[in-house]
């Protein structure tokens, strides 16, 4: 049909849905969400720490090192030995799993750092923030 949009047919041939592009989503929801009579649910500006998923880092942690709770942000210079214990926080935690690797986000310059906790080492990874993102292109879980 278009770049934008992907018609899905069943096996008997009858429309069942259809794909769209992100850009195409972003045109048309607000006229979708209308027609369907659906409300856009709001999603809250900071969604909250998953201290759960940290908390199961930590109790499976099976890495050579102890824990590390320190986190440096390579942009601004913020830093702290511990982030969790800190208040007010001076990093969020964004992301944490079982495989060791852990995202946060600078509250002095919203820089997004990420630790990965392999067996012997750990590596840190800092990306500065972008303000001009297109948000309908970032994932959303």
């Amino acid at each position: 049909m278009s770049d934008h949009i992907n018609e899905l047919f069943d096996e008997d041939g009858n429309l069942i849905g259809a794909l769209l592009t992100a850009e195409a989503w972003t045109a048309v929801k607000p006229v979708v969400l209308a027609k369907l009579g659906l409300a856009e649910v709001a999603r809250p500006e900071v969604m909250p720490e998953p201290t759960d998923d940290w908390e199961t880092l930590k109790e499976y942690w099976d890495f050579p090192y102890p824990v590390d709770t320190d986190v440096a942000c390579e942009h601004c210079g913020n830093a702290t030995d511990d982030w969790a214990a800190d208040d007010p926080r001076k990093f969020r935690l964004t992301a944490a799993n079982l495989a060791g690797l852990v995202s946060f986000q600078c509250q002095n310059c919203q820089a997004k750092v990420v630790k990965k906790h392999f067996k012997d080492t750990i590596t840190t990874e800092c990306t500065p923030f972008r303000d001009d993102k297109v948000r309908s292109k970032e994932g959303r879980y």
